[in-house]
């Protein structure tokens, strides 16, 4: 009966995001510029935040046959029965690898972005989910389950970085004015491997008791195809222009990204942006924690971050029309909405029959509306609030807080329902009204403004009445026409 609702669940959720990704190709088709830029996403994106989703999903199906290995395993080793509680503290182990493997990758992300380029960060880190693969593959047949612990690790590690990298390569490639839909990709992608995990996951493909540990190692086919296809493109012109000093690399990569009428002025922006940051040097984050000319970009992007763990219709399709303020003010304030009604009707759940009914209405509309906010803009906001110098600290910040919330909740989420029972959304629902308050204060619209712009904004607030260091980023902007 169980397997039957699996099944049936796997299949509702196939169909729904089937037609999600139908729709964003349908947009793409209209908004995209150009082929190679949406070629580009695609391969960034199947080696990237697609390997986290799928890495995330796939661990779950074969949890039964692995717990039955790692048992048999030691019964061979020790002749005894291994304990159920040890086996499982060594099953948890196994699982939250990844989420310590993800945290490190989050603090190599920016340093790596910095040294080898956003591409070749990407493609570089395919060799720690290789190897993760291979481990987690031939487990089995070794008799060592201490193998999965190291290929969890390794396969977090390359999530840990491209979570960080890919949204500061597609912020970075795509022009101005589908930034976001750009960006949208890692989400996109996340969503992608989720699904296609499932799939894999069920038990008349990979998930059964003779297959999973080829369904572990399934992840090494995503990466051969991210290497097979990413080197055809260009690095991220941002970086080749401004941190490496290579103006005719840069403008061979816009081309290849923009249209013909657009590259231009997209150019003009890369020289506005390098005239003033050609005196600042990339920033570390102990640096970027202690500047006070990103303090309230900072301030919001760890608190979105946080915000986003602790709290559907796809946001590429609204994102570059309603823009990103509102997108994030609407989902969350929808989200606190469904928090009350869950709550209610969780309360009254024995009184009327139709209740169940209503609760779970309202706890997928609780879904939709993180996937139309949250969910998908906020590592779109996090790229545009910085400039190129402080760009890789922020994400390895933003990225690293992102982990450690999710660890957080992982483990506080049990004990929370346990001693609140229904109650338990009360402190979402809080969460999300305090997130849409920030918000509404703090953040201003990004949709359709240059990185300079967004920074000079918040320069504003961050040097509220010491009206120092301000004037001199407006002189030099003047130098430049507008585009």
């Amino acid at each position: 009966m169980n397997s039957r609702l699996s099944a049936c669940d796997g299949r509702e959720y196939m169909i729904k995001y089937c037609i999600k990704c139908w729709n964003l190709l349908v947009l793409c088709q209209s908004l995209f510029p150009s082929v190679t830029l949406l070629l580009a996403v695609f391969s960034a994106g199947i080696g990237g935040t697609f390997q986290y989703g799928y890495n995330v999903s796939i661990i779950n199906a074969p949890t039964m046959h692995i717990q039955q290995f790692i048992n048999e395993t030691w019964k061979i080793r020790y002749n005894d029965n291994l304990d159920r509680g040890l086996l499982r503290f060594l099953w948890s182990a196994i699982v939250s690898t990844f989420t310590l493997g993800g945290f490190l990758g989050a603090w190599l992300g920016g340093h790596l972005a910095i040294r080898f380029g956003r591409k070749g960060t990407l493609l570089l880190t395919n060799i720690p989910i290789l190897a993760g693969s291979i481990l987690m593959g031939t487990s089995s047949s070794a008799g060592m389950f201490e193998l999965l612990f190291v290929g969890r690790f390794l396969v977090g590690l390359h999530s840990g970085v491209c979570l960080c990298v890919q949204p500061m390569y597609l912020g970075e490639i795509a022009p101005k004015a589908v930034r976001g839909a750009a960006s949208m990709g890692t989400s996109v992608f996340i969503t992608a491997g989720i699904l296609i995990g499932q799939i894999m996951g069920q038990r008349e493909l990979l998930g059964g008791e003779r297959y999973w540990s080829v369904l572990l190692s399934s992840s090494c086919i995503p990466a051969v195809l991210q290497l097979l296809l990413l080197p055809w493109f260009p690095e991220s012109p941002r970086y080749l222009f401004i941190d490496k000093g290579e103006e005719t690399r840069a403008t061979h990569a816009l081309k290849k990204f923009h249209d013909a009428n657009s590259y231009l002025s997209e150019l003009m922006g890369l020289e506005k942006e390098s005239a003033v940051l050609q005196a600042q040097q990339s920033k570390q984050p102990c640096e970027l924690l202690l500047d006070r000319s990103t303090r309230w970009q900072l301030i919001t992007v760890v608190l979105m971050n946080m915000a986003l763990q602790l709290s559907g219709i796809n946001a590429s399709l609204l994102i570059e029309r309603l823009g990103r303020r509102m997108l994030i003010l609407g989902g969350y304030s929808l989200m606190a909405l469904c928090c009350a009604a869950v709550t209610i009707t969780l309360t009254y759940q024995a009184s009327y029959f139709w209740m169940p009914y209503m609760t779970m209405t309202w706890l997928f509309a609780f879904i939709l509306s993180f996937g139309l906010g949250p969910g998908g803009v906020t590592n779109t906001v996090t790229g545009e609030l910085f400039t190129q110098c402080t760009r890789p600290a922020a994400f390895m910040i933003s990225s690293s807080v992102n982990w450690i919330s999710f660890f957080f909740i992982s483990i506080m989420f049990p004990v929370i329902v346990e001693g609140l029972q229904q109650f338990c959304f009360l402190i979402f629902l809080a969460e999300c009204l305090l997130g849409t308050l920030f918000i509404y204060i703090i953040l201003p619209e990004t949709k359709n403004k240059s990185f300079l712009e967004i920074e000079m904004e918040f320069r504003a607030r961050n040097f509220k009445n010491k009206g120092r260091d301000v004037p001199s980023r407006a002189m030099v902007l003047s130098r430049f026409p507008e585009s």
